[in-house]
């Protein structure tokens, strides 16, 4: 990848240019906050404060990057998973072994690697950028502490591998199948513990880990999710906290593998009241148990069964009943590069048309309805352009990026507004679609068009979809005062 600063061409020294085929071909990073904090100090509060930044700045950028320690980042990105709910853009931890002011060190690498990824790929998760890897967030664990490989998604291949290019798998990209907006949760219950079985743990043990304050723990077990079940006292104090509402989650002490019941010793914990963790991470599982019980509106029952959902993508749930496609075949997935050059032709056509048999038929058959054609345009640049309500709504609750540009840096929200289609733009910025920064560079000279045109209808297409239109043109004049001189 070919990384230039340059003054001549007028980017600034802090603009990356990137190869000529590489959408966008220009990525501007802006430092927002430089806090120095050794991550084996990690506090609850640290979290609180990166969700703060995101909320605050979030419609200015299209990804962000976090510099971060390597002894907790897996711990933050797990948390940072829950507390970004709806999330539509990316955020990429990253860091080093060796500090990048080091001759040999691995922090150029990684933080230029993050930074490509975040700038030009809408992949809208919280992931985790090392050794030329992209990985999702809650599903890594540090492996390694003295090697430049130190991180690994031990039952979840990475999203996405760096190397002459940088290859995406979008087939595991995890998707918001919802229209509401982008929010943090700041709330997170710090009365959780981590536990882990070994043999000859005594009941005593486990009573004086359950006592209040502790409202939740992760168990790390043995295998797949197995515990003594001839230890009738030591299971009759995971029942008594259960009783008192203490909510605990079962995970396999291994780094691969899941937890199941298939085990006697396995059902016993689950018919003491223990949720079965799947194949979540000891990070992820205490990260999320913490989220979880800070939900004051929920029920102890109805957090109980949140911790058994799959809410962003961090565990495999159990696949008894669930409904497989074409895609978990092994021959469709040998032909996955003729179906990914097909789809994105054929779903655009059925957007054109508002053919929502088409697009569900294309989407059954495992392909990704957020992919671009040649241009870069997705269905729902299509849909959003000929003003299909009905198609934008399916697309969006497909997990349809709003944030995708086409080769002219166009997002649907920006279709939608030159095609005057009010109900579309209404309902793209309900889901929290905004104007990019290179779409608000021409704004002014746009609205200030529109106004001495008369066009009122244009006017009031940027006004609902969030554009001010007291920005200046290219002249300095504000579109009131191109009024004013027509006047």
């Amino acid at each position: 990848m070919s990384i230039i600063h340059t003054q001549r061409l007028g980017t600034g020294l802090c603009t990356l240019l990137l190869k000529q085929k590489a959408q966008p071909n220009r990525l501007s990073p802006f430092v927002l906050n430089t806090v120095l904090i050794s991550s084996s100090l990690w506090q609850d509060s640290d979290p609180v404060l990166f969700v703060s930044w995101f909320q605050k700045h979030y419609e200015k950028y299209d990804g962000f990057v976090i510099l971060h320690g390597t002894d907790t980042m897996a711990y933050t990105a797990s948390a940072l998973s829950f507390m970004c709910e709806h999330l539509g853009k990316p955020v990429i931890l990253t860091g080093s072994q060796v500090p990048i002011y080091e001759m040999r060190n691995d922090g150029r690498d990684n933080l230029l690697g993050a930074l490509l990824i975040a700038g030009q790929f809408v992949i809208p998760e919280v992931c985790l950028y090392f050794h030329h890897k992209l990985y999702r967030g809650n599903r890594v664990t540090k492996v390694d502490s003295g090697s430049f490989n130190a991180f690994n998604s031990p039952n979840l291949a990475p999203l996405a591998i760096a190397e002459v290019d940088i290859k995406i798998n979008w087939d595991t990209v995890w998707r918001v199948n919802t229209t509401s907006q982008f929010r943090v949760s700041t709330q997170m219950n710090r009365n959780v513990g981590l536990l882990r079985l070994f043999p000859g743990i005594t009941a005593m043990t486990v009573k004086s880990f359950l006592q209040a304050p502790m409202e939740g723990i992760v168990l790390e077990t043995y295998g797949s999710g197995n515990a003594p079940d001839n230890c009738a006292d030591l299971l009759e104090e995971f029942r008594n906290a259960t009783e008192r509402g203490v909510i605990m989650v079962n995970c396999t002490q291994c780094l691969r593998g899941s937890v199941t019941t298939s085990y006697a010793t396995g059902k016993a914990l689950s018919d003491a009241g223990l949720v079965a963790g799947c194949d979540m991470t000891p990070e992820a599982a205490l990260c999320k148990l913490s989220y979880v019980l800070a939900r004051t509106d929920l029920s102890i029952e109805a957090k109980r069964k949140m911790l058994s959902q799959n809410l962003r993508g961090e565990m495999i749930t159990d696949l008894q009943g669930a409904k497989l496609t074409l895609s978990d075949s092994r021959f469709i997935q040998e032909l996955e590069a003729v179906r990914d050059a097909l789809t994105p032709t054929l779903a655009c056509a059925a957007s054109k048309i508002g053919d929502l048999e088409a697009l569900d038929a294309i989407k059954e058959m495992g392909s990704n309805l957020s992919l671009g054609d040649y241009d870069g345009r997705t269905p729902l640049h299509i849909a959003s352009c000929e003003g299909h309500l009905n198609v934008v709504q399916y697309l969006l609750s497909q997990g349809a990026t709003v944030y995708a540009k086409d080769r002219y840096g166009d997002t649907p929200l920006r279709n939608a507004v030159r095609f005057r289609h009010k109900e579309v733009v209404k309902l793209l910025r309900k889901t929290g679609a905004n104007f990019s920064r290179d779409e608000l560079e021409d704004a002014g000279s746009e609205l200030c068009s529109l106004a001495a045109s008369a066009d009122i209808k244009g006017l009031e297409m940027w006004h609902l979809a969030g554009g001010d239109l007291d920005t200046p043109g290219y002249d300095g004049q504000t579109p009131m005062e191109v009024v004013s001189v027509w006047d």
